[in-house]
């Protein structure tokens, strides 16, 4: 029997790190991002840009033409590609659409067409969303993130529902990973204060070396992955 994880966002980051850690355990992998990594040579690595939604079903479809669901012990979806946007006012903000495409649009159709193509399959099947802690609190500068974060958080919760009322139905739930050191921080300590008033905090934990490690966080992702004490739906702190 099979242990398959397809994951969205992987090629680097938090992504790259969870990869690392379903390897380790023999998992089978599948990548969706929109650049490859050449470290990965025993993953199925997919490239194509989620925030160009049209064709996320065909897609997802296609990668299921690898499995038969009576050789899968457990299948999991990761919903981890993400982009934190332009950082600033929303006045200020051009690129909005393509942001919520990705944060928000990919990985509703993916979470849907997942429950539809594992509908009569016996083994696990989990969903996991990758959240933020902005799904809770705003920041001055990431309204766009923060919005998208929210919805993925209120998704999580509505299809736990709607999954707990069906024989074998879909597990779910939406990780915290904190703040770990990504290109996204990078990119975030790159602003100035009139965009993000909140950089100060950023700037000393990159100083401070407190900033999470991806590896690490792939680690505890996984970890949280395989607990069959967690309630459907749930939201959680890595840390935690």
């Amino acid at each position: 029997m099979s242990k398959i994880l397809i994951i969205t966002g992987g090629s680097k980051g938090i992504g790259k790190g969870i990869i690392k850690a379903y390897l380790n355990e023999g998992f089978q992998v599948f990548s969706i991002s929109r650049t490859s990594n050449k470290d990965f040579e025993a993953v199925t690595q997919i490239e194509f840009d989620l925030s160009k939604t049209d064709g996320i079903v065909a897609l997802l479809t296609g990668v299921f033409e690898n499995f038969k669901s009576t050789e899968v012990e457990k299948i999991t979806l990761i919903n981890n590609a993400g982009t934190l946007g332009q950082i600033g006012k929303i006045e200020d903000i051009s690129d909005i659409e393509k942001t919520v495409q990705l944060n928000t649009v990919a990985p509703l159709i993916l979470t849907s067409t997942f429950i539809s193509l594992t509908k009569n399959w016996g083994g696990e099947k989990k969903i996991i969303n990758i959240s933020s802690g902005a799904a809770q609190k705003p920041y001055h500068g990431w309204s766009i993130y923060c919005a998208t974060k929210a919805a993925i958080d209120m998704m999580t919760k509505t299809v736990a529902i709607e999954q707990d009322s069906v024989e074998n139905g879909v597990e779910i739930i939406a990780i915290y990973p904190g703040v770990v050191d990504t290109e996204m921080q990078a990119q975030i300590r790159q602003s100035d204060k009139d965009s993000f008033a909140n950089i100060d905090r950023f700037l000393e934990l990159k100083a401070t070396n407190s900033l999470a490690n991806a590896t690490t966080v792939g680690r505890q992702i996984f970890a949280i992955d395989q607990d069959n004490r967690i309630e459907n739906g749930a939201l959680i702190r890595v840390e935690e």
